[in-house]
Parts: structure tokens; sequence; C-alpha cells
């Protein structure tokens, strides 16, 4: 990433984005995208970017939309169901117990989980 000058430091006020940055490429041609281009573009890990080739030889970086998610279809007819039955039988509610949750402390409690890991791909038998 480049480092500003002090000149230009001084005329930067703080948490402003600078007007360039550099980072460099690996052996395999790989780069990391420097902090404030993902702040600038709200990347977060595994989204996409584009790269869009202008005329005059420039290449502006642009973050990819995200296709829309399709609903599950089962999903609203379930979640109406559930709302209806707490309805017509609100006597039906339990509050979970101290010795459920114990018990799924003890299946579960040791088990790390990193919400921004990728799912791994199913295998078909």
């Amino acid at each position: 990433m480049a480092v500003p000058s002090s000149a230009d430091a001084a005329s930067t006020s703080v948490g402003a984005t600078p007007d360039e940055v550099e980072s460099a490429l690996t052996d395999r041609y790989q780069t990391t995208v420097p902090q404030p281009v993902r702040r600038a573009l709200g990347l977060r890990k595994r989204d996409r970017i584009r790269y869009a080739f202008r005329a005059n030889g420039e290449v502006v970086l642009q973050r990819v939309s995200p296709d829309p998610v399709e609903e599950d279809p089962a999903l609203a007819p379930f979640l109406a169901l559930l709302e209806r039955d707490i309805a017509s039988h609100p006597e039906r509610l339990q509050p979970i117990g101290a010795d459920l949750v114990q018990r799924l402390q003890d299946l579960v409690g040791a088990i790390k989980v990193d919400l921004d890991e990728a799912l791994p791909d199913d295998e078909l038998a």
C-alpha cells in the first residue's frame, strides 16, 4: 500500500480514505485488496469483485452485487402455521429449562464455529 508523503498526510483528515493505494502481486498474480478499498466498496469476505476496462486503459474495481437469494418455498407457510398455532394455543408454549440448556451445552459447547467460513460442497454418493 502506498504511504502518503508528510504533505499529503497533513492535508488528509483523520479517518479519510486516501486518493490512491497500492498492493503487490504474489508469484501467482494474487493480491490483497487494501483496507481503504474494501471499506470504500463495502467488501466482506467471500464477496465478488469485477474489473471494468475503460477505453483509456484504466481498470475500475467494482463490487458485484450478490444474486438475490431465493426464498425457501416451505418457510413462509411453516412460519404462518406456527403463528396460528401459538395464537390458538398459547398454553402450549413452555420455557426452555436449565436442564435442556445444560444438555445442549454438553453436546455442542466445545464445537468452534466460524460464521465466515465457506460451507463444504455437498458430496454425492
